[in-house]
């Protein structure tokens, strides 16, 4: 019901920006909640959070990105963004857009979790 398509990343240098967007489409569904995770190229790594936001407007972040990123969304539009500053090499990741929604009809308290394809982060030194 719901699908998520994930835009804006790419290669950066050290210290550069990048923003990424994704929106959440279909029907049926009310957004909850909607954030990024990654998943770093390392034996053993796993997906791990990298900001959260609430259609309240409540946000989230893993330590490793505070103050250098910020999460902001578009609830008209069920976007979601990640402005990524001052980018360092360890934040080479694939980055995957989550979001997690109710299913129509309310009443019946359906929350399901959504993954989209990945965009890939790379920042060189």
């Amino acid at each position: 019901q719901v699908q998520l398509v994930e835009s804006g990343g790419g290669l950066v240098q050290a210290g550069g920006s990048l923003r990424l967007s994704c929106a959440a489409s279909g029907s049926g569904f009310s957004i909850n909640t909607m954030g990024w995770f990654r998943h770093r190229q390392a034996p053993g790594n796993q997906r791990e959070l990298v900001a959260t936001i609430t259609s309240g407007g409540g946000t989230n972040y893993a330590d490793s990105v505070k103050g250098r990123f910020t999460i902001s969304s578009d609830n008209a539009k069920n976007t979601v963004y990640l402005q990524m500053n001052s980018l360092k090499p360890e934040d080479t990741a694939v980055y995957y857009c989550n979001a997690e929604a109710w299913l129509e009809p309310l009443w019946r308290r359906r929350l399901r979790d959504y993954w989209g394809q990945g965009t890939q982060v790379t920042v060189s030194s």
